[in-house]
């Protein structure tokens, strides 16, 4: 509190009002969302061409994929580019459209041969393959990261590592033991079981007490 502010309170003079401007928040991945649902719904419950819808559809989808990534983009250009298209571009650019009579739109030239359907598929055109490069974009570092685990991975605990292996080398196998010998003695003969053996022709030797 200043010394003028002090005063004021003193003599029971009013402060003066905040002139400050106040800017408005920035819109949330909520707010991002919901203008995506009403653009889709917009685009569902018109009577628009399909070319436009699909196109619509296609931004649409792109924004919803990289909407994850929204706080983590706060304050890029990407993270700009990503809100503005959701919340202004996209639905501005549909909204003008519709505004028009359908006949005037699709037959009458407004941009040098172009009617006002093919500007909009121009437009959305481009936002389609912006919103596909913001999406690599985003998504391209995650895969970075995941590729540079992979190689700290294999670096910790593969063959040329220091830190361990993962694999069981021939000399790390338990010993199987052998199989007992059941070569048969000279006074059994070379058919005879061997003592105690049970075959399924011979009961077990040694008979009950």
């Amino acid at each position: 509190m200043g010394f003028s502010d002090l005063l004021d309170r003193m003599l029971g003079r009013s402060a003066p009002a905040d002139d400050r401007l106040t800017l408005p928040a920035p819109p949330t991945a909520q707010d991002v969302q919901d203008a995506l649902a009403s653009t889709e719904e917009l685009l569902a419950s018109t009577a628009l061409p399909s070319v436009v819808v699909a196109r619509g559809t296609r931004v649409i989808d792109t924004a919803r994929d990289t909407l994850p990534r929204l706080e983590k983009l706060s304050g890029s250009d990407l993270g700009y580019t990503l809100v503005a298209t959701a919340t202004d571009y996209l639905p501005e650019a549909i909204g003008a459209y519709q505004r028009l009579p359908r006949r005037y739109a699709d037959t009458r030239p407004v941009d040098g041969a172009k009617t006002s359907l093919m500007v909009l598929v121009d437009q959305l055109d481009l936002l389609g393959l912006t919103m596909d490069r913001v999406f690599d974009a985003v998504y391209r570092q995650d895969a970075r990261e995941l590729v540079a685990q992979g190689r700290f991975i294999a670096e910790k605990f593969g063959s040329s590592g220091s830190g361990g292996s993962l694999r069981v080398t021939d000399a790390e196998h338990a010993p199987v033991p052998s199989a007992p010998s059941q070569t048969p003695t000279a006074a059994d003969g070379d058919d005879a079981p061997q003592s105690g053996a049970v075959t399924p022709l011979a009961p077990p030797t040694g008979g009950a007490r």
